[in-house]
């Protein structure tokens, strides 16, 4: 999947909740790079195609 037009953003939440993950290990894989996001007041916004990429087993895109 690649970024597109339809390519959905979501919040923490949202992410945490797709990935079945809790919120340390999420906020742990943004710090580490694992994960690209962008800090969006409070919380963080993530594309749904990054997750994808993430759980494939891609490596982060620098």
């Amino acid at each position: 999947m690649s970024v597109t037009e339809k390519d959905l953003v979501l919040t923490t939440d949202e992410a945490i909740e797709y990935l079945k993950i809790s919120k340390p290990t999420f906020l742990k894989y943004i710090r580490l790079g694992r994960i690209k996001a962008i800090k969006a007041g409070k919380g963080w916004r993530i594309l749904h195609s990054e997750l994808y990429r993430f759980l494939k087993g891609d490596q982060a895109r620098v």
